[in-house]
Formats: structure tokens, C-alpha cells, sequence
């Protein structure tokens, strides 16, 4: 094909993927690479960029120190130029292996190194593969805590630690959030409650947990990582699910076709996402280790749950 007809079907794409605002719902055909594109200004951008958003990027199971780590990172890096992203979330397996200083320098500070050097902020989660230390690790800003909250502008987000979720947490969990005047509440942690992964699948206990809680009280979306693929989960009782676990690990063809529940699925190299949320969209772009979007669309904001009626618990 020559350059005038892939100019051509790459405008007629973006077009379609675009018409009258609806959401991309299958994965999006493979672009041309990042890393062979001249400028961050021509990268395959899948978001609106719009005035007072809040933007960041997602990972998961990142924490190898291997190469395919490294290729995520400068992708991010590459795209956090004309994006604008202030902060990471982390679904934990922050760090493979060793946990002495070395171990973090190799499999967090030297791969992020653009990021942070640009004052990126990461806000990391406990994976099965983490030490507890993890929480006194400054960067990870965690501030000590196994779960904790933060806002960024109309969203909070609600960190929680799934390796050992006890009734002190889910009490926590629920005052955290009956008490959330934020309009996108945001829940994420390690294990999946809803996943098509073969090796592990889904947390049938964390979802008995946790689904009351997120219902009652407008949890809007959902991410974790754990299973090393990428998945987009049907809307589960109104709520986004995500699962993102392959960011630095990947098992290959490890999703289950055909299934019910998935809604996007990758399972054949490393993957980061791109979120932006606005008054009332939330729009995403997932991105594969060699630049190749693989995912991507618009969700709307969901309506709140009704409220308890007062009166009747007095």
C-alpha cells in the first residue's frame, strides 16, 4: 500500500471509531507503531483532552525489571507529552522478586525515570508478589497505608489491599464511601472479581465482599490486575470492570473465547491504559508495548444509585 492509501484508511478509521460520539466497543485495528512515529504529536491519541479533565494512565504486574517493562514505560512517556497525565495507578505486583533498594531502582525508579523526572506521580496497590514494606516506599505513595484514598479533581479513589481484605477494611471501605461527595468514585486492587483469565480467574469471595458495597454506594469503575492479560468486562450491575495485569508479565492466550462477560480482550503482549474523565464520559485507550491501540471507547457516567430510605432505619 502506498503512503496516499494509508493515509487515506487511517483517517476513514479514526472517523468511524469517532462518528456521533459512540463508544468503541471491540478493539481498535492495529495502528502504526509509537515508537517508529516521528513526533509524540502524531502518536494513535484516542482521547479528547478536554478543559478540567482528570487523566492517568493504569498498570499492572509491572514490577519485572525485563525489557518489556522498560518498552511500556517510554510508551507511557512518549504519550504523557501530549496527554498530560499527572499520576499512575498501580494494581499491584509493584516488584517481582527482591525488595532491597537495587530491586527497586531496576524494576520501578530506572523504567518510570522520564515519568518521575516530569513529576508523575504513582499510586500503587499490594499484589500478591509485594512486600507489606511496600507502604513506606515514598514513591508508590502509599503513606503507610495497606488502603487509602485520594482525589484528583471530581474523582476519588478508593486503594484497597484484596491480599487480605478483613472486616476492619470493608467497614473502613464503606464509611470511606458513604461519606464520597465525589461524582466518579473509583475502586482498584489486585485480585479481579470478574475475569476470563484460565489461570486464575475470578475472586468469587472478594466479589461476595465487595459487589454490595460497590452497588449501594455508586461505584462507578473497577480495575485490577493479577491475571496477565488485558480485559474490558461487560458492565456488572452498572459498574466498569477492568482487568490490566500485564504490564510487565504476560501469559500468553490465557482469556477464555467465547465468553458472556468479556466485553475487549488481549492476551498477546504488555499493556498500559490512558483514562480521561469529564463531567459525564469516561474515556479510555489502551495501548500494547509496540504502540498499537488495542482497545479504546467511551463510557457514560452512570446515575446514582437510589438512597436508603431514612425513615425506615429509624
Amino acid at each position: 500500500m502506498n503512503c496516499r492509501l494509508l493515509f487515506v484508511s487511517l483517517v476513514l478509521a479514526l472517523s468511524a471509531s469517532w462518528a456521533d460520539g459512540a463508544p468503541v466497543l471491540q478493539p481498535a485495528a492495529p495502528t502504526i507503531q509509537a515508537s517508529a512515529l516521528a513526533s509524540p504529536g502524531r502518536l494513535d491519541l484516542k482521547l479528547p483532552l478536554e478543559e478540567k479533565s482528570v487523566r492517568f494512565a493504569v498498570i499492572g504486574d509491572n514490577g519485572t525489571g525485563g525489557k518489556p517493562e522498560y518498552e511500556i514505560a517510554d510508551e507511557m512517556a512518549a504519550y504523557q507529552k501530549i496527554v498530560g497525565f499527572q499520576f499512575v495507578i498501580m494494581l499491584g505486583d509493584n516488584i517481582y522478586g527482591g525488595h532491597h533498594s537495587k530491586d527497586f531502582e531496576r524494576k520501578f525508579e530506572d523504567p518510570y525515570k522520564a515519568l518521575l523526572d516530569a513529576g508523575v506521580k504513582f499510586y500503587a496497590s499490594l499484589g500478591n508478589h509485594d512486600n507489606s514494606n511496600e507502604v513506606l516506599y515514598k514513591p508508590y505513595n502509599m503513606n503507610g497505608q495497606r488502603y487509602y484514598t485520594f482525589k484528583k479533581g471530581d474523582a476519588e479513589f478508593f486503594v484497597l489491599d484484596s491480599n487480605y481484605m478483613d472486616a476492619t477494611q470493608l467497614d473502613w471501605l464503606q464509611r470511606q464511601l458513604r461519606e464520597s461527595n465525589s461524582k466518579w468514585k473509583i475502586a482498584y486492587f489486585h485480585h479481579p472479581l470478574f475475569s476470563d483469565g484460565r489461570f486464575h480467574g475470578p475472586d468469587l469471595d472478594l466479589r461476595k465482599q465487595l459487589m454490595p458495597i460497590f452497588e449501594q454506594y455508586g461505584v462507578n469503575v473497577v480495575l485490577s490486575g493479577h491475571e496477565h492479560v488485558y480485559e474490558r468486562v461487560n458492565p456488572q450491575h452498572g459498574i466498569y470492570f477492568f482487568v490490566l495485569g500485564n504490564s510487565g508479565e504476560l501469559r500468553y492466550h490465557n482469556l477464555r473465547r467465547p465468553s458472556s462477560e468479556m466485553a475487549a480482550g488481549f492476551d498477546t503482549d504488555r499493556t498500559f491504559m490512558l483514562v480521561e474523565l469529564t463531567a459525564d464520559k469516561l474515556y479510555f485507550q489502551t495501548i500494547s508495548r509496540t504502540g498499537e491501540t488495542v482497545d479504546s471507547g467511551i463510557l457514560d457516567h452512570q446515575p446514582k444509585p437510589p438512597q436508603p430510605n431514612s425513615t425506615a432505619s429509624q
